[in-house]
């Protein structure tokens, strides 16, 4: 199985303080892996750090084989951020948003074929955005808003998906929408994915590997390994972040 994301002691300090402590890892192709932790483990400068958006202060990355920065065919890597940056008046309608998503593999020139524009719909009706793909995004909900770049970052099929707490006050039955669409993009496309989430109680059965994370890295193994310490991330979905606290 191929690398698509390496680790190797990566470290970051903000300030002379160090919040990710030499922290090695490989996630390989068709790979799903949920990485846990407290408020303040690290977590999202790690993502930022494995992406390429800081540097680190010590150890090295690879994308694909590559730096980061190095990495031409961005498309290969698919990321939603915790807070998806959008501007109030943002025109765009939700197909435009997505449709954006696929043109970041495609290429802006020329229209959209046949195979592009299913795929676009694909991306859009995977979390149940199709009733509203032609209104302007802006008009949204919160939760439709997060969904709607979920389906952006889907549009492309990147072969790595990286997701940093997508479902955070998504209803149920959008949770299981997300789970499916993310279990198709790993069986039918053999894509990687790397999730953040402290609600994990969706895809806990679907999970090949759980990373814990305070600073450094304390559990890295199957759901599986994880329960036998005590921890079952389907019967703790609601109190599994209090559990984490408590890491040593």
């Amino acid at each position: 199985m191929s690398s698509v994301l390496s680790a190797d002691a990566v470290s970051f300090a903000y300030n002379g303080t160090r919040v990710v402590d030499s922290v090695s890892f490989d996630l390989g192709e068709g790979e799903f892996c949920a990485l846990v932790g407290p408020n303040g483990s690290g977590k999202s400068t790690l993502l930022r750090v494995l992406l390429g958006l800081a540097r680190p202060t010590a150890g090295a990355v690879r994308l694909f084989g590559v730096e980061p920065d190095r990495l031409k065919e961005r498309w290969r890597v698919g990321y939603v951020p915790q807070r998806p940056a959008l501007a109030r008046d943002l025109p765009a309608t939700v197909e435009e948003v997505v449709s954006a998503g696929r043109l970041a593999r495609t290429g802006w020139r020329g229209r959209m074929r046949k195979e592009d524009r299913d795929a676009v719909a694909h991306a859009i009706e995977s979390v149940a955005l199709g009733h509203v793909r032609d209104r302007r995004v802006s008009e949204l909900s919160g939760g439709q808003q997060q969904r709607a770049f979920i389906a952006k970052a889907f549009a492309s099929q990147p072969e790595l998906l990286v997701l940093d707490e997508p479902v955070a006050g998504v209803d149920a039955d959008s949770q299981r929408r997300f789970r499916d669409s993310l279990t198709h993009l790993v069986d039918a496309h053999g894509a990687a994915v790397l999730l953040v989430s402290h609600e994990l109680g969706a895809v806990s059965d679907d999970l090949d590997r759980v990373i814990v994370l305070k600073g450094k890295v304390l559990f890295d193994g199957t759901p599986d390994a994880l329960a036998h310490t005590g921890v079952s991330l389907g019967i703790h979905r609601e109190d599994l972040p209090l559990w984490l606290e408590g890491l040593k």
